[in-house]
């Protein structure tokens, strides 16, 4: 099923208040596929219970693109056969690495430099040619830039432009980054290319300082990350935009509330293009 409106991420703990039958008010879902590969019995069924409703996407957690360690083709090959299993067309990761003689347990900055677009590159070919399919990878929260060389936006184009990947756009990343290195956040937006963006994030974050935003998915999406959305739907168009919620995770009745204004937003933009139209 395609992707589209606005999606919800699936924790294991959800399922008991989801099932049997999954909230209308939902367009689509999106799954660890690390935390579902090696499942069986009940959660097997209970998962193809729910790819069977509505449409899903994955979010990987593990493939270390920008990592200086061997690509793990077997975990590759094991997400290509869920995705073919379950008939999930979009697999998508972080451009970070998160290993590196072992597992970091963190998402690390890519150095932005000419040297790692041509290294992550080459390992996003490889991932492709496994998967056969596009790797969609989103912009990252990050709290250094070591050996910087370029900036965030010329880095992620030019690792767009030379491996063929696709952007998921994560709005509130973009938010936390812009506040944490002071750059304009929606020059940033701009400078995005619309055909390579595939869907987005939005969540909310933690405020250590006035100029320091952790990135936690933790709390409710604030109302400068709100305003960015509704840029990025100006710019580019509207796409499926997810909202995630790994901490903190309130009642489903407030998520859906959340879903709801990432809908109207959508619809206001769709509006608007049709009366320009």
């Amino acid at each position: 099923m395609k992707l589209s409106g606005a999606g919800l991420g699936l924790r294991r703990e959800m399922l008991p208040q989801l099932l049997p039958e999954l909230p209308k008010e939902v367009d689509f879902w999106e799954v660890a596929p690390e935390n579902w590969i090696p499942l069986g019995g009940r959660f097997q069924k209970q998962f193809a219970q729910c790819v069977a409703q509505q449409a899903f996407t994955t979010h990987g957690l593990s493939l270390s693109i920008g990592s200086t360690d061997p690509v793990d083709t077997n975990l590759v090959r094991d997400i290509k056969d869920f995705l073919n299993l379950h008939g999930i067309e979009l697999y998508s990761e972080h451009l970070s690495y998160c290993s590196g003689n072992g597992h970091l347990y963190d998402l690390m900055p890519i150095p932005f430099t000419e040297e790692a677009v041509k290294h992550v590159s080459a390992r996003i070919r490889q991932v492709q040619d496994i998967l056969e399919r596009p790797l969609v990878l989103e912009n990252v929260s990050y709290y250094l830039a070591p050996d910087q060389q370029m900036s965030e936006l010329e880095f992620i184009r030019a690792v767009l432009a030379e491996s063929g990947c696709r952007m998921l756009l994560d709005v509130n990343n973009l938010y936390v980054n812009s506040i944490n290195h002071q750059y304009d956040a929606y020059q940033f937006l701009q400078g995005l290319p619309s055909e390579k963006i595939v869907y987005g994030h939005i969540a909310g974050h933690y405020d250590e300082a006035e100029d320091l935003k952790v990135d936690t998915h933790g709390a409710d999406v604030i109302e400068p990350v709100w305003d960015l959305l509704a840029c990025a739907y100006e710019l580019h168009g509207v796409f499926p935009t997810l909202l995630e919620r790994d901490f903190n995770i309130p009642a489903i009745e407030v998520l859906l509330a959340e879903i709801a204004r990432i809908k109207s937003l959508q619809a206001t933009h769709a509006e608007s293009v049709s009366k320009l139209g």
